[in-house]
C-alpha cells in the first residue's frame, strides 16, 4: 500500500508547524470541590477547553508510564517502529515515586495511537516499503493533532500502551484473529492485542449460570466495560415474573435481572475513568414484563424526586426542632420535653405532619440533651452528577425498543 503525504513532509515530520501549548484541566463537584486537576496539560494550540478536558481527564493514561524507556530491537521492523519498554536500569537511578507516572501531553497519546497502528500495519504487510509506513505514521499523528481524524474511545484508552510503554497485564478473556493464520486466538495478555472496539451486541439465554446465560452475560459485559466499550442485549428471551421454572418455583422476572446488570455497569469505571459504561437494553413489546420495562425510568425518576424533597424536608424540620429547643429559657430537660415546651411541641407536630419518622425526631431530642444544637442531614438535588441521579442513570441509561 502506497501512502501519499498530504499534510506533512519528510523534513517537517508529523507536527511541522503545529504549535503546542499548556493548559489547566480540572473537574469539580457541584459543591465546588476539586476531584481532578492537571496544571500542565500539553495540547495543540487552538484546541478548545472542552477538547483539552476530554483528552486530559478521559484519555491520558493515568499510571504505569515509565519515566525512562528503551527501544526493543525487532528483526524486519524499521527502527522508528520498534516498540518501547521500561528502562529498568535508568529507573533505578530515580526516586521510587518518580519512576512511573501518567501521560501529560496530547503528543504522547497521538504517538502511541498512530505508532501502534503503523506497527501493526507493518507486521501485517500492509505497506509497500518503509517510506510508506513512515508517511502513514506522520500523516495520522498530524490529523489527530489537527482534529481531522479521531478514533473511538476504547482506542484512546487502550491502543499503543504495550507498543509505546511496555504496559501489559494478564489475559482478560479476549480473543483476536491472528493475521498470519486467519484463526481466532485467545490473547495471553491484556494490551499486546488490546480491546479497541466500540460497542457490542450480545445475546443472552434464559439460563442462570451456564455459558451464554444471565450471570455469564454480566461477566462478558464487565470485560467490555473495563476497557471502555459498550454493550447491548435484547433480553426478551428471559421469562417474565412469576413464570414457572423447570426446577420448581417461579421466575424473578426480567426486571430483577436488569437491575443487577445496570447496578454492575454503574459500578465499573469504564476505560478506567469516571465514565459511565454505555449499556443498551431492549425488550420486545410482546414480553410479559413490557409494562414494567416501559415504566422503569419513570419510577426511578419519581424515586429521585422523593429523595430530593424528603431529604430537604428532613433537614428543615429536624433543625426546626433544634431551634425550638434552643429558644427555651431554662433547663435542657424541660427544653426537650414537649409537654413543657410549647414551641417544641409545635415543631414536632409540624415534622410529623410531613411524615418525618418518629425515630429521627427522638434522635434529635437525644442529640439536644447531649449538647448539640443542629443536625447535618444529607440533602440531595437533581443535578446530573448528584448521587440520586447517578443511581437513576445506572438503572435507566438504556435504549428502549418495541
Amino acid at each position: 500500500m502506497k501512502i501519499e503525504r498530504r499534510f506533512t513532509t519528510e523534513k517537517s515530520g508529523a507536527y511541522g508547524e503545529i504549535e503546542f501549548t499548556t493548559t489547566v484541566s480540572e473537574i469539580r463537584n457541584p459543591d465546588g470541590k476539586i476531584v481532578f486537576r492537571n496544571d500542565s496539560v500539553e495540547i495543540p494550540k487552538g484546541w478548545s477547553q472542552v477538547a483539552s478536558d476530554v483528552i486530559a481527564q478521559k484519555y491520558f493514561r493515568k499510571a504505569g508510564v515509565p519515566a525512562a524507556l528503551k527501544r526493543v530491537k525487532e528483526k524486519g521492523v524499521p527502527e522508528f517502529l520498534w516498540r518501547s519498554v521500561a528502562d529498568e536500569k535508568a529507573l533505578e537511578g530515580l526516586p521510587e515515586e518518580a519512576r512511573y507516572t501518567g501521560e501529560t501531553s496530547a503528543r504522547q497519546v497521538f504517538d502511541r495511537l498512530a505508532g501502534a497502528w503503523a506497527y501493526w500495519g507493518w507486521k501485517g504487510g500492509y505497506f509497500t516499503d518503509e517510506s510508506d509506513a513512515r508517511a502513514y505514521y506522520d500523516e495520522m499523528r498530524h490529523m489527530l493533532a489537527r482534529q481531522m481524524a479521531a478514533p473511538n474511545s476504547p482506542q484512546w484508552f487502550n491502543t499503543g500502551l504495550h507498543w509505546a510503554y511496555g504496559i501489559d497485564g494478564p489475559s482478560q478473556g479476549h480473543f483476536y484473529v491472528d493475521y498470519r493464520t486467519g484463526k481466532l486466538v485467545k490473547s495471553d495478555s491484556a494490551y499486546e492485542h488490546p480491546q479497541p472496539h466500540a460497542c457490542f451486541i450480545q445475546s443472552v439465554a434464559d439460563d442462570l449460570v451456564n455459558d451464554g446465560g444471565i450471570m455469564d452475560l454480566w461477566v462478558r459485559e464487565a470485560r467490555l466495560f473495563k476497557y471502555g466499550s459498550g454493550t447491548g442485549t435484547n433480553f426478551s428471551s428471559l421469562r417474565g415474573e412469576g413464570e414457572n421454572l423447570s426446577g420448581g418455583g417461579k421466575s424473578s422476572g426480567l426486571m430483577g435481572f436488569l437491575k443487577i446488570g445496570d447496578r454492575a455497569a454503574g459500578a465499573i469505571k469504564s476505560g478506567g475513568t469516571t465514565r459511565r459504561a454505555a449499556k443498551m437494553v431492549i425488550c420486545d413489546m410482546d414480553h410479559p414484563d413490557i409494562e414494567q420495562f416501559i415504566n422503569w425510568k419513570v419510577i426511578e425518576e419519581q424515586k429521585v424526586a422523593s429523595l430530593v424533597a424528603g431529604s430537604k424536608a428532613h433537614e428543615a424540620k429536624l433543625n426546626e426542632i433544634f431551634a425550638a429547643i434552643g429558644e427555651w429559657d431554662g433547663s435542657i430537660e424541660d427544653a426537650t420535653d414537649p409537654a413543657k415546651n410549647d414551641a417544641l411541641k409545635s415543631a414536632i407536630r409540624g415534622a410529623k405532619k410531613v411524615m418525618i419518622p418518629e425515630t429521627y425526631i427522638n434522635r434529635v431530642l437525644q442529640y439536644a440533651r447531649q449538647g448539640f444544637d443542629s443536625i447535618e442531614f444529607p440533602t440531595y438535588d437533581t443535578d446530573w452528577d448528584s448521587e440520586p441521579m447517578s443511581v437513576s442513570r445506572a438503572r435507566t441509561r438504556t435504549t428502549r425498543c418495541g
